[in-house]
């Protein structure tokens, strides 16, 4: 799948590379939205959260599953209408200025490496190393490493999105057959309610209650009081919908597949097609998790220290095995097999989504910043050799994730997402909703919030989370519970960003065009679409390379031969020749004191050569001079593309003897570009209703099973009778003190 869809499209420029085109229909996007989320750190830290604590790991998914249409309804129609390839570039044109911009960025890759490069490596090695009966977890995440490099950095976007499709497949029929087997081996869903619940390990740390099942292990949305609760209800409303914002609705791994729809239309039915898929997780990974723990209890419930490093060479917890140990123990050869493509499928699908988003990141945001003359061909290369730095970063923070979080995986990744995310997600909620938002106020906002974000990681990383039977020692702000704690920063970031945006000066009405959420229809002119923000000799140097790539990409209609770009600055007597040959073609003529660029438009049809050329001047100013010629770099690279497609290579591009006023083309030009963005971002009625009915739809369903799986089936004393029973059975006569 991956070499065929190297072919599909054109990899050899920016949008090719990084935007597939925007050519990709609802659902293959909505495929690679639901692949790209679900790796083997979900294989891995789902079925092990389950394992440990019970269903309540299973309500990031079905939250994933609203925030999926906040992007599709909020978000993406106004990311679409700002032309913009990354997200942080939608803050510089919201905004202006480089810093914002250059901060997100790097924020950004900062996120991807502590929550999904390093996390994806450590789960998926950690399978590997089971089925493989690897002592050194190492050697499989250079394995890992080197297949998915090689996906990633040859082709781009298109193959991420075609490969994550035929992936999407796999892992959802793998995971079925898996979970249908596991359930019948416990004796079906209303078996496992009771079973789960006396999975007891041996043996037990004396005199405690640690190894038990949580009493509400069947309930999705917990006390609000973290002493008793792992999943308070209005911590996980309050601070870690902000943190999902910002992986669904901010983060460019999952935007850009998005941003890839041919249309608004086909964005939000591919948002609608992943929100549908995400209610599998909770029965397909979650609840097998739980039949993990039943079937295989001492060694995936442990809690003695010693006896958990006998099993899975961890001292913290063996919960993370609870999947694998499924896979291998229960399934026959040939479909252990099927599950150990679709853990390596979930895993490279994975890695590749986020190697190439974080390397058009640094392309388009950084290196651009550093290099603002490179060609197409320098930041393609820059962005294949930045993936290998990421690796090297990455590998070294695995031993980190090893020992923190209680050996919960999926935990770890939330946290952390919960001390850096809620600043990101605030600034761009405020940045769509609010027009007075300015580019300080979300400046110092994301500032403040990272700062005490960063704060709060760092102790997170040095005072490591007590085990279940030591005593909790930490300083109180490391023990307030991390969804707690994203509540606080999330507020702290907007109310820094209001009250600096009202202190200063607002934007630019300009900006707001097409720019936030109320606008986001408006066919006013932006300023910034008139005029560069780059030098005009750089932004020329870079229009004419990217031009030249995308010309010599491109077939003529009837092709005996490749079409090929040639620029050259021609000035004093060559200049006044080039001004005969114009005269003759009816062009404008120009001055010789003035820099003249040529461009060669030259193709074969019809086996006849023609040759195509433009002119293009910059005058030096004198006091009779009147009259101001357009330089080349007056000439957005878009407006030329649009130019060349819709002009017949009969005609002339620029200055052409039917069409003397060249300015008047690129406005012509520029319109044809504006109907074209209308085109994408237009839905016709039937696509609004029946968008807008399945909508309601599923938020009804995601509605209904947050309430049925937060109803707790068992009482309290129904639930120590049952442990008791069990207790019994393993020959501790002494119940009532463990449950004191």
């Amino acid at each position: 799948a991956g070499i065929l869809s190297l072919f599909l499209g054109n990899r050899k420029t920016v949008t090719g590379y990084f935007l597939a085109g925007r050519l990709i229909t609802w659902l293959p996007v909505g495929a690679s939205l639901f692949a790209s989320n679900i790796g083997s750190e979900h294989f891995i830290g789902l079925a092990g959260s389950g394992a440990a604590a019970g269903v309540a790991v299973g309500a990031f998914e079905l939250n994933a599953l609203l925030l999926l249409q906040l992007l599709g309804w909020v978000f993406l129609p106004v990311f679409i209408a700002s032309k913009v390839t990354t997200l942080p570039e939608y803050m510089s044109k919201r905004f202006g200025g480089r810093r914002i911009r250059t901060c997100l960025a790097l924020f950004s890759i900062m996120l991807y490496i502590f929550t999904k490069i390093s996390v994806n490596m450590y789960s998926g090695a950690i399978f590997l190393q089971q089925a493989l009966r690897l002592q050194n977890i190492y050697t499989c995440i250079v394995v890992l490493l080197l297949l998915t490099a090689i996906c990633t950095a040859v082709g781009g976007l298109a193959v991420v999105i075609y490969t994550d499709t035929l992936q999407f497949f796999v892992m959802i029929g793998g995971s079925t057959v898996l979970a249908v087997i596991a359930l019948n081996k416990v004796g079906g869903l209303q078996s496992l309610y009771t079973s789960y619940l006396q999975a007891i390990p041996t043996p037990l740390m004396n005199g405690t209650s640690c190894g038990l099942p949580r009493k509400d292990s069947w309930v999705m949305l917990r006390s609000a009081d973290t002493s008793v609760s792992d999943m308070p209800w209005p911590g996980f409303i309050l601070g870690q919908t902000p943190a999902s914002i910002w992986y669904w609705c901010a983060d460019q791994m999952m935007v850009q597949r998005a941003m890839a729809s041919k249309s608004l239309s086909h964005a939000k039915g591919a948002t609608l097609f992943a929100g549908i898929f995400k209610l599998l997780p909770l029965f397909l990974i979650v609840i097998p998790g739980m039949v993990s723990r039943v079937l295989y209890t001492d060694t995936v419930a442990c809690v003695d220290p010693e006896a958990c490093y006998r099993f899975c060479g961890s001292r913290v917890s063996c919960t993370n095995s609870a999947y694998p140990k499924l896979v291998l123990e229960l399934l026959p050869g040939g479909l252990r097999g099927v599950m150990l493509a679709v853990m390596l499928s979930a895993l490279i699908s994975d890695l590749t989504s986020i190697f190439n988003s974080a390397a058009t990141l640094f392309t388009v945001d950084l290196w651009r910043y550093f290099r603002p003359t490179a060609t197409t061909k320098e930041q393609l290369m820059c962005a294949r050799l930045f993936i290998l730095c990421l690796l090297g970063v990455s590998v070294a923070w695995v031993p980190v994730i090893e020992s923190i979080q209680g050996g919960e995986m999926y935990i770890y990744i939330q946290s952390v997402a919960a001390y850096l995310s809620p600043p990101i997600a605030a600034v761009y909620c405020m940045a769509l909703l609010y027009s007075r938002m300015n580019e300080a106020g979300a400046f110092w906002g994301l500032m403040c919030g990272f700062v005490v974000g960063s704060v709060r990681m760092i102790l997170d990383f040095y005072y490591t989370e007590p085990l279940c039977y030591e005593e909790d020692t930490r300083p109180f702000i490391v023990q307030v519970h991390y969804m707690y704690f994203a509540t606080l920063l999330f507020w702290l970031t907007a109310t820094v960003s209001l009250s600096v945006s009202l202190t200063t000066r607002p934007v630019e009405p300009w900006r707001l065009i097409r720019a936030t959420f109320w606008l986001r229809w408006s066919m006013d002119e932006r300023e910034d679409e008139q005029d560069l923000d780059e030098a005009p000799e750089v932004e020329a140097k870079r229009g004419r390379s990217e031009l030249h790539d995308q010309l010599s990409s491109t077939e003529p209609d009837d092709p005996t031969g490749p079409l090929s770009l040639e620029t050259a600055p021609i000035n004093g007597q060559a200049a006044k020749e080039v001004n005969k040959k114009q005269q003759l073609l009816g062009a404008k003529s120009c001055p010789s004191k003035c820099k003249l660029f040529v461009v060669k438009l030259i193709g074969t049809q019809n086996a006849k050569s023609t040759k195509l050329k433009t002119k293009s001047c910059t005058m030096e100013a004198t006091s009779d001079d009147e009259e101001r010629e357009l330089h080349p770099s007056a000439v957005p690279l878009h407006i030329i593309e649009s130019v060349v497609s819709n002009n017949s290579h009969e005609k002339v591009l620029l200055g052409s003897p039917d069409q003397e006023d060249p300015e008047q083309q690129l406005q012509e030009a520029a319109k044809r570009h504006e109907d074209k963005l209308l085109s994408t971002l237009h839905q016709e009625p039937w696509e609004n209703r029946l968008l807008n009915s399945l909508l309601v739809v599923i938020c009804v369903l995601c509605l209904v099973l947050y309430v049925v799986f937060s109803i707790n089936p068992f009482t309290e004393e129904q639930v120590k009778q049952l442990q008791a029973e069990r207790l019994l059975e393993m020959g501790l006569a002494n119940v009532t003190s463990i449950y004191a």
